[in-house]
């Protein structure tokens, strides 16, 4: 049966859904989180409210939490950075939530990081890899995902040395959203600084840049807008006439990626490959069908590793969140689900180990997770440095291969689940 959801009260401007609790529950734990769950965000945000719900509906079908039930409290941002805020306000001062729960997009989370640690919360952050949310001296945020999005470009280049030997390609094309999280990825791959936007003070030099590291030449680079960009054709067209042997799209959403890869289809530009940000979603495979094929895309989780977490103090590996999720939403997970469940399993865990809800304790149980005592959950195990990004993480690479995503890097310890990489990507048919 699925999540039962009651009541729509009003939140700001943005609409609040609460996940039903038993009629004899009694002062419940409130976990309060802002998520887009319409506007350009929305596909990604209504995925971590699945996500959180089956992990919330879980722990309650366990008895709960310190003998309480768990009320799940969601509103929607509709994508807009100040009604997050507003919102975020509002669940800590309003609704009196004990616990919150990050939020979709760098976009979001950098300016809520604020509010959050102005109110001594707990921030635990699904999605928000650009480095500059980490690098703002804040002890209360952790990272749910591998890493900071300027270290992405390190993944892709190792794999490319890895997988393709003297083939790598030499020269590319890089073109992205004018996006928090992309603008991140961009500076590592072309070693660029990466500055506060609001002091202006530099965060990180991401100089020399991967792939100036690896010998590869940048031929050609574009930005388009955050929203309203249309004109797919003749930025395909001027890659294609680049020549780059590596197209590096990043994108801001799974129908960018989609845009983007049919634009590239429709003027014959053909690389020696094809690497994408965002792609792992159902819906960048039901938007191009096969012309998927050998497009590489960087994940934080992948269905075939082998992940072992923890909930309600039992083991429960990634693969029984696969079963569970498309048990109980009549459909495959993807990351974008995988994720805040990871992110409930690892505060569930806390909470658990503290016997408290006190968001300082909590805090402080978290930083002090290690390598032989991490968090557990179906996106591996965590514990973080002092900024709140997870030690001894990369990003995984992922390539469509016969309309199905298979995992091609990090190959080590991995086994029979490694898929060789298909390698030039073959030409559109």
């Amino acid at each position: 049966m699925k999540a039962r959801q009651i009541g729509l009260a009003v939140a700001g401007t943005a609409m609040a859904v609460v996940m039903a609790l038993p009629a004899s529950a009694q002062d419940p734990i409130k976990i309060g989180s802002s998520l887009p769950l319409t506007g350009g965000f929305a596909v990604t945000g209504t995925k971590h409210k699945e996500g959180f719900e089956m992990c919330v509906k879980m722990i309650n079908e366990a008895g709960g939490l310190l003998g309480r039930p768990v009320e799940l409290i969601v509103s929607d941002n509709r994508s807009d950075t100040e009604t997050a805020l507003a919102q975020y306000e509002r669940l800590i001062n309003v609704d009196d939530v004990d616990i919150t729960f990050g939020t979709f997009s760098s976009k979001l989370s950098f300016p809520v990081s604020s509010v959050l640690n102005k109110n001594g919360m707990l921030h635990p952050i699904p999605s928000g890899g650009a480095l500059r949310i980490w690098e703002q001296g804040f002890d209360n945020q952790f990272y749910f995902q591998q890493n900071a999005g300027e270290y992405a470009g390190r993944t892709v280049v190792n794999a490319l040395k890895d997988l393709t030997g003297d083939d790598i390609p030499k020269t590319a094309a890089l073109v992205h959203a004018d996006d928090f999280f992309a603008n991140g990825i961009r500076a590592g791959f072309l070693g660029e600084q990466v500055m506060d936007p609001g002091s202006g003070e530099l965060v990180r030099d991401m100089a020399p840049g991967f792939l100036a590291d690896a010998g590869i030449e940048v031929v050609y680079t574009e930005t388009w807008p955050e929203e309203g960009f249309s004109d797919w054709l003749n930025l395909a067209n001027s890659i294609k006439n680049s020549n780059a042997e590596l197209v590096i799209g990043l994108t801001a959403s799974a129908e960018e990626a989609v845009q983007l890869t049919r634009a590239l289809k429709t003027v014959q530009a053909n690389p020696k490959a094809i690497y994408l940000s965002q792609g792992t979603q159902l819906e960048f495979q039901e938007g191009v069908g096969a012309d998927s094929e050998g497009v590489m895309v960087q994940s934080s989780w992948d269905g075939a590793v082998p992940f072992q977490g923890v909930i309600n103090g039992e083991d429960y590996s990634n693969q029984d969140f696969m079963r569970d999720f498309e048990a109980e939403f009549d459909r495959a997970a993807d990351e974008d689900s995988a994720i805040p469940f990871a992110l409930c399993q690892g505060i569930e865990q806390a909470i658990r180990a503290t016997d408290s809800v006190d968001n300082q304790k909590l805090i402080e149980w978290l930083r002090a997770r290690t390598k032989e005592e991490p968090v557990k959950t179906v996106l591996g195990d965590f514990y973080w440095d002092e900024r709140g990004l997870p030690y001894d993480r990369d990003f995984l690479l992922v390539q469509w291969q016969g309309e199905q995503i298979k995992f091609v890097y990090p190959t080590e310890g991995m086994g029979d689940i490694i898929s060789p990489i298909v390698y030039p990507k073959p030409d559109w048919n």
